[in-house]
């Protein structure tokens, strides 16, 4: 018998290396979820704001305008909060930077472990899963 057939499940370098596989394909598959399915609904509308924003003065003008009228805010208090929404903005986007840098990262990683033929399925799969995320929008 192979000795590490008998080893704990936590010592079974095939156990820990399976689990790492299914732990990164979920990764990736829930990666790619948000990407593609809710985190664009609420980025196009970021992006759609920063556009505008960006020709026609801030990206959160409305939002601004809106809060002066109904908390009666101070111009100064106007001011504080447009540069808070603008810092969230930039955050925001640096987040989603480094989520697709984790993106790229584990997809690359799975592509190092499988073979040629495997490489093509798990492109297939996932442009697959895209296909059904885009049309549930």
């Amino acid at each position: 018998m192979s000795s590490n057939i008998m080893e704990p499940a936590g010592k079974n370098p095939r156990v820990i290396g399976t689990l790492a596989v299914v732990f990164l394909a979920g990764a990736a598959v829930g990666a790619l979820s948000m990407q593609v399915g809710i985190h664009d609904k609420l980025h196009r509308t970021v992006s759609a704001a920063s556009t505008q924003g960006q020709r026609k003065g801030s990206p959160n003008d409305a939002v601004i305008q809106r809060f002066k009228t109904e908390l009666n805010l101070s111009p100064d208090q106007a001011n504080m909060i447009a540069m808070v929404l603008e810092d969230y903005q930039h955050y925001y986007q640096s987040l989603q930077d480094q989520l697709d840098d984790v993106r790229a990262t584990g997809k690359n990683r799975i592509l190092q472990i499988l073979d040629p033929a495997q490489r093509a399925r798990f492109e297939q799969i996932m442009g697959d899963l895209e296909s059904q995320i885009e049309k549930k929008r």
